[in-house]
């Protein structure tokens, strides 16, 4: 159905473990080409810039915004700006690689407007309490920070319906290995399962 190779984007609400996936598919499956979001917001410990991150001043964004390259942009939480920058990707695309982007659905949005013909996943969890959980359990927001996380959270799991996938996250490996069959890829057979008889 969908012109592999080329583009898919993962979105979901905020806490699901976009960045858990993303992170394990990169170090997993080094075919995959992980798109690196520039951001305004500042390095966490050990980040690493054009790894994690394009880290960018507000003045730097803001210029790039103004030519036009950025694929999608957003200001996210109401405090700092992310987007894609389209150079990346296309080189990406023009090199044959499968490229995964993980996003928010604000920038979903605007890709989706942008590259129709790409492939849309969303990862959902496996359950409200569970998205709770992780998010309150992360212990890096304030619990005003928390609460309006949750608040988003809610509108965005409503956007489900507009991605072309699902795919759960019960557990890390299994949605990596799923969202890599979605993209045409053959999951990596597990050094743990006993071979399936064929």
């Amino acid at each position: 159905m969908s012109n592999k190779p080329g583009l898919t984007v993962l979105a979901g609400p905020t806490a699901v473990g976009k960045g858990t996936v993303s992170t394990y598919i990169r170090d997993t499956y080094p075919e995959v080409w992980l798109s690196v979001s520039a951001t305004t917001r500042a390095p966490r410990p050990g980040e690493i810039d054009g790894v994690h991150y394009y880290f960018k001043s507000k003045e730097e964004f803001e210029s790039l915004v103004a030519a036009g390259e950025f694929l999608e942009w957003a200001v996210v939480h109401g405090q700092n700006t992310y987007g894609t920058l389209k150079s990346t990707v296309n080189q990406a695309i023009a090199e044959g690689r499968s490229v995964l982007l993980e996003i928010d659905l604000q920038g979903a949005r605007q890709v989706k407007q942008a590259l129709p013909d790409a492939q849309f996943v969303f990862l959902a969890p496996p359950s409200w309490e569970e998205l709770v959980r992780r998010l309150v359990g992360r212990g890096t927001e304030s619990a005003e920070e928390q609460q309006r996380r949750l608040e988003t959270g809610k509108v965005e799991l409503a956007a489900e319906p507009e991605f072309d996938h699902t795919v759960i996250n019960d557990d890390v490996r299994r949605a990596a290995d799923e969202l890599v069959s979605l993209m045409g890829l053959t999951p990596h057979p597990r050094q743990t399962q006993t071979p399936s008889a064929r």
